[in-house]
């Protein structure tokens, strides 16, 4: 193994482990380590010692309880348990006050852990594939929550105190059982909504600037647009009497800058949302399907050149 070459990046995935190695434990200048796809059930609490790790990616193996051992890595930002078999958290997570991005899919929670809200930082929230029928009605107390994945759980409404999540900008509840969605224009900061897979008639109600994934998403964005290319067109032409009548055509001039501005601002802002969700450039693979959102986004958005949207890979980017 290499242990000695003072990397900050150690990858120890798929080599069929049942422990982790002692002589990782001492490696002091880590500060990303892969262990995915291993046999694991649990960590030495010499882990501990690591306390320069910022990102801990622990998936696929056979985790049952969370090691208190990685409750004391304080440094952390990103921590991955997807494909564990995890019901629970330990109070002592609580501890991660720097963690920005928990991946907890494909797991066995049928609660939500509420060890949660004493995460302050904690940005991206993945839950897919877990055992979720409700969610707490105090959810809301996450403000610093930006995305959040529930595709694949157990939920046959939707959960009203998602509408009072003022900040999410990403929201995933594809594969569930939900036959009705309400209004989501309360919230503003959202940008990309995916309700694939459930029972639902027609796409749900949202702001002008939210990209829809699901039954009816593909013609609902059409009609959007055409209507927005209407007003467009009709306001420049009102522009250009205006300039006719031999007034200034300032109004014109806001309009197109103002539709480049649009477009500019939703690629920036998918980026700024995706990008914190993901981790520093390290490509390693990985089985099992992507979110279905990130799947949508391949034909929807273009980004099929990145590796973090096909199933098999991870790309992970810089973050902010």
């Amino acid at each position: 193994l290499p242990l000695t070459s003072g990397d900050p990046v150690l990858d120890l995935s798929y080599r069929k482990f049942k422990r982790l190695p002692s002589r990782v434990c001492d490696l002091m200048h880590l500060e990303k380590l892969y262990v995915c796809g291993n046999s694991l059930r649990t960590l030495p609490d010499s882990i501990s010692q690591l306390q320069g790790l910022r990102i801990l990616a622990l998936d696929f193996n056979k985790i049952e309880d969370v090691p208190l051992a990685v409750c004391d890595l304080t440094n952390l930002t990103r921590l991955y348990l997807g494909s564990n078999r995890l019901m629970s958290f330990p109070p002592e997570l609580s501890n991660l006050q720097n963690l920005r991005c928990l991946w907890m899919e494909s797991n066995y929670f049928q609660r939500f852990p509420r060890v949660l809200y004493d995460l302050p930082n904690l940005k991206s929230l993945q839950m897919g594939d877990n055992r979720l029928k409700t969610l707490p009605p105090d959810l809301w107390r996450m403000e610093a929550l930006r995305g959040l994945w529930l595709y694949g759980n157990r939920f046959d409404t939707f959960p009203k105190v998602l509408l009072r999540m003022k900040s999410l900008e990403i929201l995933d509840l594809d594969r569930n059982k939900i036959s009705e969605i309400p209004s989501l224009k309360r919230l503003r900061a959202l940008r990309l909504f995916s309700y694939d897979h459930n029972p639902v008639e027609e796409p749900p109600i949202v702001g002008e600037d939210v990209f829809l994934v699901g039954e009816g998403a593909a013609e609902f964005l059409e009609v959007r647009e055409a209507r927005k290319e209407r007003r467009r067109k009709a306001a420049e032409k009102e522009a250009e009497e205006l300039a006719l009548a031999g007034e200034e055509p300032v109004i014109h001039g806001i309009l197109k800058n103002s539709q480049v501005k649009t477009q500019v601002t939703f690629v920036y802002s998918f980026l700024s949302v995706i990008t914190p969700f993901l981790s520093s450039s390290l490509a390693w693979s990985r089985p099992g399907p992507c979110s279905p959102l990130i799947s949508a986004l391949i034909i929807h958005v273009g980004r099929a050149c990145n590796p973090i949207l096909f199933p098999s890979t991870y790309l992970f980017l810089t973050s902010h």
